[in-house]
């Protein structure tokens, strides 16, 4: 049986071919059991919103078949999809699944979150039984990695998105960050980004401002936060100990004038606020006010370049890790190449064994002397295992074959003593 990883992700496919190959969570069973009877019998599958992977046992491995149901399940024509698809089978497919749990083919360098996704894409296939022996190993051995990766290097130590880094530095600011009151403003991508982090955070209370109330409320639904218009935005602003801007507005949201009012009202307690919009969200004259720590994105672009930096150099020890780990997983690969051969050797020597045993068990009904018997016994059980491979060694040496040679004497252990 060889792996095979086929795929699309975010480098290689626009998100408009990777929505038509995303499989469906309620489907997901069948997709495998499906995908499995194109293989060997074992099937993965990974889809997230950046990449659909397939992880899979086959007989043949350059076997087009299972490239032609991947597309036909979704009904895609190959034309458009071959471009975009990538494959790879044994070695490299054992490094590509690393290198995606590790985070090294993420969109954001490092991010933790396609470990998490990984193991329930394996929880899942394992629950469907389409998983064996090799995808059972792979995906152990694939956890095992990433969490070394993590253990080792530096590769999810600092934030390399700038909604990251906003929440990094109010972490800095703010002893109990879960007790803080957030405002946001805008309810786009960024601060969808901002949201999700504020709330692994453990905040408690969020307010997403939006000249679209709807989309506020959406957002708010799934971040347990409060939606309010842009035009309540000034009845909110003293509770707000953080606010996070991010809008297409031309011109600026918030003056030096509200923020004064805001500071008064909170008795000059202090107030964090990023400004993550260009053209900016804040006037920059609100900087100036004492109690406040203002940000824009610029200021922040420089932490994420220099956590970049930091997070590349984690990456190449990262790969240094798998290349070893690879080596070592392909090792438990070939050894299960010899095991059919192994079994076959034990049966044929328990098949001799048997034929002299039962011969010797009737020389002794028969009354014969123990100690003949048992002499007998191990003569003929050494000399019939002996033949098979006494004779090739012969034929081996005539022909020049010296290699049989060398490795039998490395299979049995034998020293220059025993020539």
């Amino acid at each position: 049986m060889h792996l095979v990883a086929l795929g699309i992700n975010h480098k290689t496919a626009p998100v408009a071919l990777r929505e038509q190959a995303a499989f469906d969570l309620q489907t997901l069973p069948d997709a495998l059991h499906a995908a499995a009877e194109v293989g060997a019998g074992e099937a993965t599958i990974l889809s997230t919103c950046n990449r659909t992977e397939l992880y899979c046992g086959l007989r043949n491995p350059s076997d087009e078949s299972l490239i032609d149901w991947f597309c036909d399940y979704h009904k895609l024509a190959p034309r458009l999809v071959r471009p975009h698809l990538y494959v790879h089978d044994g070695r490299t497919a054992v490094a590509h699944a690393f290198r995606v749990a590790s985070g090294l083919d993420s969109l954001v360098l490092g991010e933790p979150q396609i470990l998490g996704q990984m193991k329930s894409a394996f929880a899942a296939a394992h629950k469907a039984g389409t998983t064996g022996k090799l995808l059972n190993r792979l995906f152990q051995h694939t956890f095992s990695v990433a969490k070394q990766v993590r253990t080792d290097t530096a590769i999810g130590a600092n934030a390399v998105s700038v909604a990251y880094a906003a929440v990094s530095l109010a972490r800095r600011i703010f002893d109990r960050l879960a007790d803080q009151t957030v405002l946001l403003i805008g309810a786009g991508e960024m601060i969808e980004l901002a949201a999700r982090h504020l709330k692994e955070q453990g905040i408690r209370r969020m307010v997403v401002a939006n000249r679209t109330i709807g989309r506020a409320s959406s957002l708010g639904g799934i971040y347990g936060a409060e939606a309010i218009s842009l035009l309540e935005m000034p009845d909110y602003l003293s509770s707000a100990d953080i606010v996070i801007s991010c809008t297409a507005s031309l011109l600026p949201l918030l003056g030096k004038g509200a923020v004064e009012r805001a500071l008064k009202a909170r008795k000059h307690r202090p107030m964090f606020l990023v400004d993550l919009a260009v053209p900016r969200d804040i006037e920059p004259e609100v900087g100036e006010l004492s109690d406040v720590y203002l940000y824009t994105i610029d200021d922040l672009k420089g932490v994420i370049e220099e956590n970049m930096e930091s997070r590349q150099a984690a990456a190449r020890q990262a790969e240094t890790i798998i290349e070893s780990e690879v080596i070592e997983f392909m090792r438990w690969v070939r050894s299960l190449e010899s095991v059919p051969t192994v079994r076959a050797l034990r049966a044929t020597t328990e098949a001799l064994r048997d034929v002299e045993l039962e011969r010797a068990r009737r020389a002794l009904e028969r009354g014969e002397p123990a100690d003949e018997v048992l002499l007998r016994f191990a003569h003929a059980l050494t000399n019939k295992f002996m033949h098979c491979p006494s004779t090739a060694l012969r034929e081996a040496n005539a022909d020049g074959e010296l290699d049989l040679i060398s490795a039998t004497r490395a299979l049995f252990r034998l020293d220059d003593k025993a020539s």
